[in-house]
């Protein structure tokens, strides 16, 4: 079963983290993986790892924030591999330097931008690029991993995050009644507590949350990496326009 032999999946940010994780996870089922990373010598050393695993994979760098530069990078990629049957968007946030909590009274429209430009008009931009394709191939799926702070107010600090992730779950909703019809389905995976070293959120506090799931661990890569690769399968297509909470069981509404 969620076999993707002759498929092509598109993951952003997958030079590390949970990118990583379903990149390799996806390859795993027999689909060839686009490794975008914003760090060209991070896709390209990610692309290699997987080679040498034996998966079928190609470097793909490119700024999600990049209208044309996206398109352009998937168009030369199709080109040269064929379409992309999967988009993964999984870049996460506006870097490390903009993710570090604080109130909004202390933001500036720099910051409201910035954490706008990654996580919807990203997705925006990549759902952009290969959504006339699918649509006239009959298939595809797009997944979108965005957080629980999109749906519910929990944490202080990341309203701007929240913000950006929120526009993005209502964006993958109102897409899938779009594209329902053409054989394509729009997914959010509402990601929860992801372990510090893969997230880059390191740090005593972050550990002590996890004790309050009710799973007792935080979740890793592998997590969403196995829910993606079901919502990329064929047995997945009755799945549309719906948002996943993958969260150790914390609350969420």
């Amino acid at each position: 079963m969620f076999e993707l032999a002759g498929r092509t999946a598109l993951i952003t940010g997958a030079g590390q983290g949970v990118g990583a994780g379903i990149a390799e996870a996806l390859a795993a089922q027999g689909a060839a993986v686009a490794v975008n990373d914003i760090d060209p010598e991070r896709a390209e050393a990610r692309t290699r790892l997987l080679r040498e695993a034996g998966y079928r994979a190609h470097a793909v760098p490119f700024d999600v924030t990049g209208h044309d530069a996206v398109r352009d990078a998937v168009r030369n990629f199709e080109r040269a591999v064929g379409p992309v049957d999967i988009l993964i968007n999984n870049v996460g946030n506006a870097g490390s330097e903009a993710f570090r909590p604080r109130p909004f009274r202390e933001s500036a429209p720099e910051d409201w931008r910035r954490f706008t430009e990654v996580n919807l008009f990203g997705v925006m931009n990549c759902v952009k690029a290969v959504i006339d394709g699918m649509s006239a191939r009959g298939y595809g799926r797009i997944i979108t991993i965005a957080s629980g702070s999109g749906v519910v107010g929990q944490s202080i600090g990341v309203s701007l995050y929240a913000a950006a992730k929120g526009g993005a779950i209502a964006f993958m909703r109102h897409l899938a009644m779009e594209t329902a019809a053409d054989g394509v389905t729009a997914n959010t995976i509402a990601l929860g507590l992801i372990d510090p070293a893969a997230s880059g959120r390191e740090g005593a506090a972050v550990r002590e949350m996890a004790t309050r799931l009710p799973v007792g661990r935080i979740g890793v890569p592998a997590d969403p990496a196995a829910m993606c690769a079901y919502l990329a399968s064929r047995e997945a297509s009755w799945i549309t326009g719906q948002t996943l909470h993958l969260n150790g069981g914390s609350y969420t509404s």
